[in-house]
């Protein structure tokens, strides 16, 4: 990790530190991915069945999970990780349940009653991917919500085979139906629905870059999607007084997620970014992800800032999904934090405990997106509805300047359904 000095940089050499890696989704990818969409509206299960042999190297006669499944994955488990996964459970449990919302009923003046109601969506689907890291992490992330805000239809697909890690997490959210779908072919069964597949309203969780895309695409044809998704980041912010070790281990943890993963140090002290610099390596050998991590450590870098004001005026100009402040008495700058994903305080709050089981959500904007967007949470599953009921009384001493109001737009048949009551009360 190379190191720079924030005060020797000029305003352009700033601005360029605090860059992204660059997203690959070129023409290619879209056009690829737009033949998948193609594919699956015209074929349906059909094609699914022909992409998981393509692209996951399994042929499958039918594409839902059976229970008899799903039950044989609880029994190969052992009780260890079984006990962990329900330990992370009750935890986010107890945090988005805390999160249901509360309805607002307010009478704005006499004989005028507001309110703004929540209602939960009817159907989502939930994506979760496959591969060298099945995330089962993500379906406690997205499963535990939907069924607290109590949606109709909760489905999942992942691609086959589906470890039985995400199997048994899905039954203990109590996901309503699995299916054996991976990669964009899932994400476009789910918007707009197969045979065996429902068609949901919303889809929610990460992915490569032909599932970004995919939702991308679902998302200007009306189905909703939880967030714009980028390679995840972390951003820590450390003082003189933190472990060097520690630092090193959670830039690294970060970067093991990909070869377009970032990992930033932003600190007051040369000492300590010249230890971590060397601990990032010493300690990163030691993984067997290595070859990922010297691919992302390749665009990650530390930055020596005049004191812990100018590292989160740095953090906060390049909002990162994670924000890990290290330092003695972190929560005093908390307030001072304005964009951020998800934040760690202290050297015990390492970014794992957010990823897995403190309770907080780990899916989270990146790629700067938490300058303008939250961490996904209960409000995700829910959409907010208006409602207002007027008393006549109400109604006639609201009247005249409504009709003033349509009647300066122009609008005159908004004026006229005014009129019209007003000289009904008056008749």
């Amino acid at each position: 990790m190379r190191i720079y000095d924030w005060n020797s940089l000029n305003a352009e050499q700033r601005n360029q530190l605090l860059q992204r890696p660059a997203q690959m989704i070129g023409e290619s990818i879209t056009e690829r991915v737009n033949s998948i969409r193609q594919n699956v509206l015209a074929n349906g299960d059909n094609a699914l069945l022909d992409y998981a042999k393509q692209f996951d190297g399994v042929s499958l006669d039918h594409l839902k999970v059976s229970q008899d499944a799903i039950t044989q994955a609880k029994n190969h488990l052992p009780d260890e990780l079984k006990q962990a996964i329900k330990q992370a459970y009750a935890n986010i449990f107890a945090l988005h349940q805390a999160q249901k919302p509360v309805d607002v009923d307010v009478e704005t003046q006499a004989g005028i009653r507001c309110q703004v109601l929540s209602r939960p969506l009817e159907r989502v689907g939930l994506y979760i991917p496959g591969g060298s890291a099945p995330l089962f992490s993500t379906v406690l992330m997205l499963g535990t919500p939907a069924k607290i805000a109590g949606c109709d239809k909760v489905v999942l697909c992942s691609p086959a085979p589906i470890c039985d890690e995400i199997l048994y997490t899905a039954e203990l959210c109590g996901i309503d139906d699995i299916y054996s779908v991976g990669g964009a072919g899932a994400v476009f069964a789910m918007a707009y629905g197969t045979d065996t597949i429902p068609q949901v309203d919303k889809i929610f969780g990460p992915g490569n870059s032909y599932v970004t895309e995919a939702k991308r695409q679902v998302s200007m044809t009306g189905t909703a999607i939880d967030m714009p998704a980028g390679p995840s980041e972390v951003l820590v912010i450390s003082d003189e007084f933190a472990d060097a070790d520690f630092v090193a281990s959670d830039l690294l943890s970060q970067a093991e997620h990909g070869a377009d993963s970032q990992a930033v140090l932003v600190t007051s002290s040369k000492a300590l970014a010249e230890q971590v610099a060397l601990r990032a390596v010493q300690l990163g050998e030691q993984l067997p992800r290595f070859d990922t991590i010297k691919q992302s450590l390749n665009h990650s870098h530390i930055i020596i800032a005049e004191d812990i004001a100018s590292c989160i005026a740095i953090s906060n100009a390049y909002a990162p999904e994670h924000l890990i402040i290290n330092t003695q008495n972190p929560r005093q700058y908390l307030n001072d934090i304005r964009h951020a994903g998800s934040v760690f305080l202290g050297a015990y709050s390492p970014e794992s405990m957010g990823d897995y089981a403190s309770g907080t959500n780990h899916v989270l904007p990146t790629y700067g997106y938490a300058r303008t967007h939250s961490s996904l949470g209960l409000a995700d599953f829910y959409k907010r509805m208006t409602v207002q009921e007027l008393t006549s009384d109400g109604f006639a001493s609201l009247a005249p300047s409504v009709a003033c109001m349509a009647q300066a737009e122009q609008l005159d048949a908004h004026k006229l359904a005014v009129t019209l009551r007003m000289e009904s009360l008056k008749g």
